[in-house]
């Protein structure tokens, strides 16, 4: 899989987002349960503001640095949604990209994913809206503990052009027949069709043809120097 280019590039692309701790979580069908440390004991979150509970001791840290108006305003860390079994969680980081960037915010790719928990994705603009980085997630199994931890990867945060989900982008297509297809695309297809006498060589043609694009991009021009 490492030698797969495709596969590499969708996996590199990006950051991963890791817990702030170890937790633990349960859902009983109507509530969820966490707890974190060694204390076993199972603390209930709520779907209401009043619920959602703090990063341990984070409150006191937040007010030593936050200006005057801003103290007692926290981000929460943990809390439940009202649909069944959601939970958000703050993964800590606040986030704010360039203008005409936007943050889509997944589960990792390629990864295997955490047993119990399916997290939701979102496209957040964050070049408009700066704030914490929050994540919304289902647990799926009734009365099984799931298991967060910190030295998971938790989510991946890949920029986002926002052009690239535009509607006048995504309309922007055409579907044809095969017989459609002009004489240039046929030479293109029988370049991966076509029996090669060296297999190895025509499983790494793409890789090598997309770092050599890499390292120039389309409309850059490469002068070398000329020896006398």
């Amino acid at each position: 899989m490492r030698y797969c280019d495709a596969l590499t590039s969708a996996t590199g692309y990006g950051y991963w987002v890791f817990p702030p701790l170890d937790i633990r979580l349960i859902w009983d069908g109507e509530q969820v349960f966490w707890s974190y440390g060694e204390d076993e004991s199972w603390l209930p979150l709520s779907a209401t503001d009043s619920g959602a509970v703090q990063f341990p001791n984070y409150a006191a840290v937040f007010d030593g640095v936050a200006p005057e108006f801003l103290k007692g305003c926290s981000p929460p860390f943990l809390g439940a949604m009202p649909e069944l079994g959601g939970v958000q969680m703050w993964t800590g980081l606040l986030a704010k990209t360039r203008p005409g960037w936007s943050l889509s915010v997944r589960s990792p790719v390629n990864l295997p994913a955490i047993s119990g928990l399916i997290p939701w994705e979102g496209i957040v603009e964050t070049d408009i809206w700066f704030g914490p980085l929050f994540t919304n997630f289902r647990l799926t199994k009734t009365n099984v503990p799931v298991y967060v931890r910190a030295s998971v990867p938790f989510l991946q945060v890949q920029p986002v052009p926002q052009m690239a989900y535009q509607d006048s982008t995504l309309n922007s297509y055409s579907c044809i027949e095969a017989a459609g297809l002009e004489a240039s695309d046929w030479n293109r297809l029988g370049e991966v069709l076509l029996p090669h006498p060296d297999a190895e060589a025509r499983q790494g043609a793409y890789a090598v043809t997309v770092r050599k694009r890499r390292m120039c991009p389309v409309g850059q021009v490469v002068v070398k120097d000329s020896k006398p």
